[in-house]
């Protein structure tokens, strides 16, 4: 049988010969065996453009991928045909007037997107509405309005997209909205929630950003779990802050309520990644109940106005210390216009010797340079030892347990206010959402390391 050029999308070379000679094309569902005897059964994939030309790709039944070497495929038969189509319908929320009120700002991420088979990327392609068709339980919820602000990847998140974003916050709670959720990608979601902490004060309702480690068409995707989950809390949640709303354990038992200013992506994969640091999480949320951790949160009050200070200098950076590192990085950070510098030292705040009249002279030319610990846990002590007194004595201001993510965030936000050094340490010195905090719980900081004997009994006692 002849296949078609254009039913062979992506193939090129080794395996595009291999589906024509075999008879089989994309969107083909196949039985093949290989040269071991195994069997596989599912959909010809396109394939990536991008990759080599030895693999055909078949999505098994169970809905993942493999990817199988032409050369040890022993038999193939074609045993159905339909050309998929990766699209969910847009759909509009239906309303019930006695259900709150809560917008979905969609940003882009992978909880707004699907796998594009052509080059094997996953893009920004679902809107908000389109995320309604695949989530329908988000109804019984609330009352939905969405709205797509914007359609990137969170790693091209920046100035422009923080300060409308803000904007668009303070617009939809002046319209009455219950509650806010911002779709959002994973990578930089704690970045966006620790400037929205700043620019969106006393707000009177939740503002929960959510997203999801896997896109919606992998088996194994938290993307539906998270958004049910973040329109609940917006929803019915009494706290009114800026919160980061994601999988709890690995398992889809509940939710965390992160804080916007104490929140980190700890793991690249994993759907449980996120983590409260150097706190515990504000609560959790199930399907049908929450559970309050914390009792000093901003409740939720309608009558409170929420204050929008939308402004943001990204004429900052982070310098992340390491040994050897090289006072010419800090003089050509100057030399460049760059007005704060946030370090995260080693130990309790530190830096090495050489760096000193670098900062001194970055320092007296008016950038302002403060101290996190790349710990994250644990406070910039910079008073304990010489080489911390030093850069006290030169000026470097310490944050104690700032996050090194929130103090560029913070940093930035200050800086779009005033350049006057005096005004710059006190207002980054200033509490304003949990950024700092007197102490760290002592169940804060817990590990877990496999391996050991305990560890492993608890694992295998609670193991589901």
């Amino acid at each position: 049988m002849t296949t078609p050029a254009d039913a062979l999308k992506g193939y090129k070379g080794h395996a595009r010969a291999a589906l024509e000679r075999w008879g089989v094309r994309v969107w083909s569902d196949v039985q093949l065996e290989n040269d071991a005897g195994s069997q596989f059964e599912g959909v010809i994939l396109p394939r990536s453009e991008t990759q080599d030309d030895l693999h055909v790709v078949i999505k098994l039944k169970n809905g993942y991928n493999v990817g199988l070497h032409v050369d040890r495929v022993r038999s193939v038969k074609e045993v159905g045909y339909k050309e998929a189509i990766y699209k969910i319908p847009e759909k509009e929320f239906p309303r019930r007037p006695n259900l709150p009120a809560v917008t979905l700002l969609g940003t882009g991420g992978t909880i707004a997107s699907r796998l594009d088979y052509r080059t094997g990327a996953v893009i920004p392609a679902f809107t908000p509405g389109e995320l309604y068709g695949a989530v329908p339980e988000l109804a019984d919820i609330c009352n939905l309005t969405t709205k797509k602000l914007f359609g990137v990847f969170s790693e091209n998140m920046a100035k422009e997209q923080y300060i409308e974003l803000a904007k668009a916050i303070g617009e939809e709670i002046e319209n009455g909205a219950d509650g806010i959720v911002i779709g959002h990608g994973t990578d930089t979601m704690g970045h966006t929630a620790a400037i929205l902490s700043f620019m969106v004060q006393d707000t009177p309702v939740p503002i929960v950003l959510v997203g999801s480690q896997r896109s919606s068409d992998r088996p194994s995707s938290d993307a539906a779990l998270n958004l049910i989950h973040s329109v609940r809390a917006a929803a019915y949640c009494d706290i009114a802050e800026v919160q980061i709303c994601m999988f709890g354990p690995t398992s889809d038992r509940y939710g965390l309520l992160h804080r916007g200013t104490r929140c980190r992506k700890m793991h690249s994969s994993y759907r449980s990644t996120f983590r409260t640091v150097g706190d515990i999480p504000l609560g959790t949320v199930g399907r049908d109940s929450f559970t309050y951790l914390h009792s000093d949160y901003r409740k939720r009050d309608k009558t409170r106005k929420v204050k929008i200070d939308a402004v943001y200098n990204d004429r900052t950076t982070i310098l992340y210390y390491y040994p050897g590192m090289s006072p010419d990085l800090v003089d050509a950070l100057v030399e460049k216009g760059y007005r704060g510098i946030v370090i995260a030292g080693t130990g309790l705040g530190h830096v090495n010797k050489p760096l000193y009249p670098a900062l001194e002279k970055a320092i007296q030319k008016g950038v302002h340079v403060v101290m996190t610990v790349q710990t994250l846990w644990g406070y910039a002590q910079m008073y304990v030892y010489d080489t911390g007194r030093d850069l006290l004595e030169i000026g470097v201001v310490p944050l104690d347990n700032m996050l090194p993510e929130t103090a560029l965030m913070k940093l930035s936000w200050v800086l779009a206010h005033t350049d006057d050094h005096g005004v710059v340490l006190r207002m980054m010195r200033a509490v304003v959402s949990h950024e700092i905090t007197d102490r760290e719980p002592h169940n804060g900081y817990l590990i877990m390391q496999g391996g050991l004997p305990e560890i492993d009994e608890f694992i295998l006692s609670h193991w589901k």
